[in-house]
């Protein structure tokens, strides 16, 4: 079976989509989505800018979101400190990766 890309798009910092565009591709409701923005677990390019855009890269967040909400049936709570909890280890991870921390660990 061969697969044709005929669209692809980069989910980055640096392309961004309106609101509606992260609840079409979760299927999280508008109320999900402002309590992760809420949370800043979400975070608009521009606070004060109306629509509010965010960047490419939070539409895996919402993805995310959804897919912990429906697995472990967690309210809004529990999926808020979920994904803070999930942000928190992908830091530490990122961080361990950098070359000047791995080498001061080493020695």
């Amino acid at each position: 079976m061969n697969r044709e890309i005929d669209q692809s798009i980069w989910l980055n910092h640096l392309d961004v989509c309106q609101i509606d565009h992260l609840i079409e591709v979760s299927g999280l409701s508008l109320e999900e989505i402002e309590e992760l923005i809420d949370h800043e677990i979400i975070v608009p390019q521009d606070r004060s800018a109306n629509p509010r855009l965010f960047y490419l890269q939070y539409v895996m967040t919402v993805k995310m979101a959804r897919r912990l909400r429906d697995d472990f049936q967690l309210d809004r709570n529990g999926l808020s400190l979920a994904l803070t909890l999930l942000q928190r280890v992908q830091a530490l991870e990122a961080e361990l990766k950098q070359p000047t921390l791995a080498a001061s660990t080493e020695n």
